[in-house]
């Protein structure tokens, strides 16, 4: 969180952090964005700790393919369940690692782009009553705007990090437009 909104904060609002996985960041991943992905990890611990630390959800949405998915007729093989390559990435890891058993942090396996497709991620977000969903990982352009229109179209309010978000394409800051434009996020810096 920023200064910007930490008295805008209730416990009405939640953290989703979009496939921060060894294949999309690291450097020799198999679909990865490499650095600029790796840049961001130490902003979204930071904004994991403060979620948690205000008593707010964390939600760790993660690519789930099995080896013969496919999405794999249109991508590099990625996210493979039970792989190194599905695991969390570096401080990431370390940090579920330590607060996996919180009541506040759950993983959410995903088949889609959207984090809220068929994962009953909407519903259990409900249940604890949140109304906004920050979301940050990677791509930009793909699951991070995915996620967003899935929020917004669960009655969610959206907010995106610009400093937790990243992609291989040149995409990222018009993507970031059009989530203002069609889903009303707020985009913070």
């Amino acid at each position: 969180m920023t200064k910007e909104t930490t008295n805008q904060t209730t416990n009405k609002e939640a953290l989703i952090i979009v496939d921060m996985s060894v294949d999309f960041v690291a450097t020799d991943g198999g679909l990865t964005v490499g650095e600029p992905a790796q840049a961001i990890v130490p902003y979204i611990r930071e904004l994991a700790d403060d979620f948690l630390a205000a008593g707010m959800p964390v939600v760790i949405a993660m690519d789930a393919h099995q080896p013969n998915d496919p999405h794999f007729n249109l991508w590099p093989v990625h996210n493979v369940v039970d792989t190194k390559g599905q695991a969390l990435y570096g401080e990431l890891a370390e940090w579920y690692q330590v607060n996996q058993n919180e009541t506040l942090v759950s993983y959410y396996p995903k088949e889609n782009y959207n984090s809220f497709f068929q994962t009953g991620l909407a519903a259990d977000l409900r249940k604890v009553g949140v109304e906004t969903v920050h979301v940050v990982g990677v791509t930009t352009d793909i699951c991070v705007f995915n996620t967003i229109s899935g929020a917004d179209a669960e009655g969610f309010k959206t907010v995106t990090h610009r400093r937790g978000v990243a992609t291989f394409t040149a995409l990222g800051e018009i993507m970031l437009e059009h989530m203002t434009r069609c889903f009303h996020t707020v985009v913070i810096d």
